[in-house]
């Protein structure tokens, strides 16, 4: 039986990196902000962010690509990849800037089970490739 206390001591496994960063760039988990560096690991749960005249590129670990222009920010809420037992899923949430979104395995294998979610609606991948704005 493994204890509540000894999950909390496991290490969280990383979905993601960041691949490209320039100008202003962080990388959020748990409350604790770090510069965005080429290599920053991502999780569920993390926030990135540009500043006014940042961009940042992340790859997952199903290769979706996602960029971003200046003043984004997005919060990674779910991911799971496990094509083997069919475990599929990527929800992500935008709250402002811009972003280019480029599918990788999960939308290919399933793209139900991708959403990137917006202020005001919610998009479904269905394709491979989209440019979102949100003011």
């Amino acid at each position: 039986m493994v204890t509540s206390a000894a999950l909390a001591l496991e290490p969280a496994t990383s979905i993601g990196y960041v691949m490209k960063v320039q100008g202003e760039a962080t990388v959020s988990i748990a409350g604790t902000t770090q510069s965005a560096t080429i290599g920053t690991p991502l999780y569920v749960g993390s926030v990135v962010k540009t500043g006014p005249a940042g961009s940042m590129g992340v790859t997952l670990k199903d290769n979706t690509v996602m960029s971003f222009g200046p003043n984004s920010e997005l919060t990674l809420d779910e991911f799971l990849f496990d094509p083997a037992q069919d475990d599929l899923k990527l929800t992500a949430k935008i709250t402002h800037g811009t972003l280019d979104y480029i599918s990788g395995t999960i939308a290919k294998l399933k793209p139900e089970a991708v959403q990137i979610n917006t202020p005001t609606g919610t998009i479904g991948v269905r394709g491979t490739h989209f440019l979102v704005k949100v003011d």
